[in-house]
């Protein structure tokens, strides 16, 4: 009997541990009920608390499954309520999976944009959108040297699009590699938004810790904008599940000038925007290698290129004369 007791003590601290494993608060961090999604899900019927779904997602009592693994599918869930923190850290608690074991798609994308509720073309929601999108690929469209699945982000600011054949690599503020498919463990992925720095981190090898993803400095994300998550299928499909979402509010240190800020008429943006990446060689730290060249540097590479030619010709010339005249002497 005490030996059976102790086996199911055993048991339950396994699957408390299991079950919190990830999604640790922050320190500092306060969760913010009417901007988090946990279970139970429904209140009265088919609602939630501070959040609609539309499309093909569909409630359950352990998931949210955004599409299932049908073609042509999109879902979303979005937050009522506009959230004002100044700074946040939103854990995602998540899972993809199907029958195919090298190819799906479309994938999944965490939303913080003033729009919601629009669905569209970007992994079931609108383009051409104003805020932060954050992006859980699982299907190659170019022809980059890159590995899927991949996680990249976006800072859309209204009249952007988001590149479709270049898996958003046109747009891309950061990437990184993340085997997140079809494991038999929990998946998540953390946001964390503190004084202009947003950093993601993933928890998807079942380390039970965070493994840094992306690090930019910079990001301007206004104020007063709604959390969401969506998700698509295109021919080739995935099971999307949204299991939780917490978002928990930080207490961070700030001088009175910056507190004084206003950031609600702040334009969606990053300060140091450099050229995308490929993830082959990406150490996630937000350092971005140039893979293409300035209108000015190009034009000054054009100049000397002429510059140059210009000089071999009249050289050349210079030359093919003295040999000319050289000629006519031995005949004279």
């Amino acid at each position: 009997m005490m030996l059976d007791c102790g086996l199911r003590t055993l048991i339950v601290v396994f699957c408390l541990v299991n079950i919190i494993r990830g999604q640790t608060a922050p320190e500092g961090g306060f969760l913010k009920r009417e901007h988090s999604l946990v279970k139970p899900y429904s209140g009265n019927g088919m609602t939630m608390p501070f959040w609609d779904f539309r499309d093909n997602a569909m409630i359950t009592n352990n998931f949210i499954r955004l599409t299932s693994n049908h073609q042509g599918q999109l879902g979303s869930v979005w937050n009522k309520q506009p959230c004002f923190l100044r700074d946040w850290e939103t854990h995602v608690h998540f899972k993809v999976h199907g029958g195919g074991r090298t190819l799906a798609a479309d994938g999944m994308t965490f939303w913080y944009t003033r729009e919601r509720l629009t669905p569209g073309p970007v992994f079931g929601s609108t383009d051409e959108f104003r805020g932060l999108a954050i992006f859980l690929d699982t299907y190659k469209n170019g022809q980059q040297a890159v590995t899927f699945p991949q996680i990249s982000a976006m800072i859309g600011n209204g009249s952007m699009k988001y590149d479709h054949m270049g898996d958003g690599r046109l747009n891309s503020i950061g990437s990184c590699l993340a085997s997140f498919r079809n494991k038999d463990y929990d998946t998540f992925m953390s946001i964390r938004y503190v004084k202009q720095r947003l950093t993601i981190q993933i928890d998807v090898d079942n380390q039970g810790k965070w493994r840094e993803c992306m690090d930019v400095s910079g990001v301007m994300l206004p104020s007063g904008y709604f959390f969401g998550v969506s998700a698509a299928t295109g021919d080739l499909a995935d099971n999307h599940d949204l299991i939780s979402i917490k978002t928990y509010q930080l207490e961070i240190q700030r001088t009175p000038e910056e507190e004084a800020e206003d950031w609600a008429t702040v334009l969606p943006g990053i300060k140091f925007l450099k050229p995308p990446i490929d993830n082959v060689d990406d150490d996630g730290k937000g350092d971005y290698r140039n893979s293409s060249v300035s209108g000015s540097k190009m034009l000054l590479i054009i100049i000397c290129g002429l510059l140059g030619a210009g000089i071999c010709i009249v050289v050349g010339y210079v030359v093919f004369q003295k040999r000319q005249e050289q000629n006519r002497k031995r005949f004279y």
